[in-house]
């Protein structure tokens, strides 16, 4: 793999510059694993900064992502669930992403893969109850486990 395919790859699954540049100083990777590790070790922790400049490539929870390309692709694959027509969750979080966005000043961030709608929808409640750090902090582990959930997905252990 070419550098240059590293790095789009990183970004796919997670839109910080420095965190890509972390990365694919590492490689090349032996195995997966230690791709994982170092993806996760460079996250740990994101700044407000860097948290900022991820979720500008995050679609809202309930919006189905724009354009074309992996990081899309991997949006509408981990939004999808068994009650995502559910109109009526579907309102709920949209109502919930709107106190979101006006309490804490950006998007809801929630690793959705394996969750349904109904479960986001607590989270989203949840997490609305919150102190500003501690939310920020949670966006931030949140962000990196997509990142590794969609790095895993483009390079699977072998």
């Amino acid at each position: 793999m070419t550098d240059s395919q590293l790095r789009d790859d990183l970004y796919a699954c997670l839109a910080v510059e420095r965190w890509v540049d972390d990365v694919a100083a590492h490689a090349p990777f032996a195995a997966t694993a230690d791709l994982l590790r170092v993806a996760a070790d460079a996250a740990t922790p994101l700044s407000p900064a860097e948290i900022d400049e991820a979720l500008a490539h995050h679609p809202r929870i309930g919006e189905k992502p724009s354009g074309v390309g992996a990081a899309q692709s991997f949006s509408r694959s981990e939004q999808s669930s068994a009650d995502a027509d559910d109109e009526q969750l579907a309102r709920a979080i949209a109502e919930g992403n709107a106190r979101y966005e006006e309490r804490f000043g950006r998007v809801f961030l929630i690793r959705a893969a394996g969750r349904s709608r109904a479960e986001i929808l607590a989270e989203l409640t949840r997490r609305l109850t919150l102190d500003d750090a501690t939310e920020l902090a949670i966006v931030g582990e949140q962000l990196r486990d997509i990142a590794l959930l969609r790095l895993e997905k483009l390079h699977p252990a072998a």
